[in-house]
């Protein structure tokens, strides 16, 4: 990963008050191996690519953790702890799932298999696109963590295209036509 464009991306997520706060916070719950990831990061780049305002088109903020207790009411907790630590809006707004719990419910949600993984980065390499595959956490001291593992370049080249690690993803058309009615700037590449 670009050392240049993962500092660029750390001062586009420090810019964004509503990302800012999420991380903060979250970073005070000294949960497992959590990051924040998906929307609300690349779409704080987007915004910040083509002028528009922080937290434009963010509908939520997708928070991962890793437990390997992958009962429901093990999540169930955590979720509830999550929204407890947040005033409106945001209590409604970052949406928790424990990623080793994945492989259970995604099949069914999704049609796709999905094999278990060992860890919250894992499940980056997974996602539909490259430029989503992008998480952020707030460490203890005040740094931000960066995990791209199919890099940064497409997050702010502003290209969406399938993940080459996997298979088109069934809703690919769905994806992104919601994209593009919002960034019309965007590339896509089948």
């Amino acid at each position: 990963m670009s050392g240049a464009l993962e500092d660029r991306l750390i001062r586009i997520v420090r810019a964004d008050p509503g990302l800012m706060h999420v991380l903060t916070t979250v970073r005070d719950l000294d949960m497992p191996d959590w990051r924040v990831f998906s929307g609300a990061v690349y779409q704080s780049v987007w915004n910040h690519q083509t002028g528009r305002a922080p937290g434009y088109g963010v509908r939520d903020y997708d928070l991962g953790y890793f437990d390997p207790d992958t009962s429901w009411d093990a999540e169930d907790v955590v979720i509830k702890r999550v929204a407890a630590a947040f005033d409106p809006p945001f209590r409604d707004l970052v949406e928790v799932r424990n990623q080793a719990r994945v492989p259970l419910w995604f099949p069914d949600h999704f049609g796709e298999p999905y094999d278990p993984i060992g860890c919250t980065d894992e499940a980056l390499e997974r996602f539909v696109a490259p430029a989503f595959a992008v998480g952020v956490r707030m460490e203890a001291d005040d740094t931000i963590s960066v995990a791209a593992p199919l890099g940064l370049e497409d997050v702010f080249d502003l290209v969406l295209r399938p993940n080459p690690n996997r298979g088109r993803a069934k809703d690919w058309t769905r994806v992104v036509e919601r994209a593009r009615s919002r960034w019309p700037e965007l590339s896509v590449l089948e």
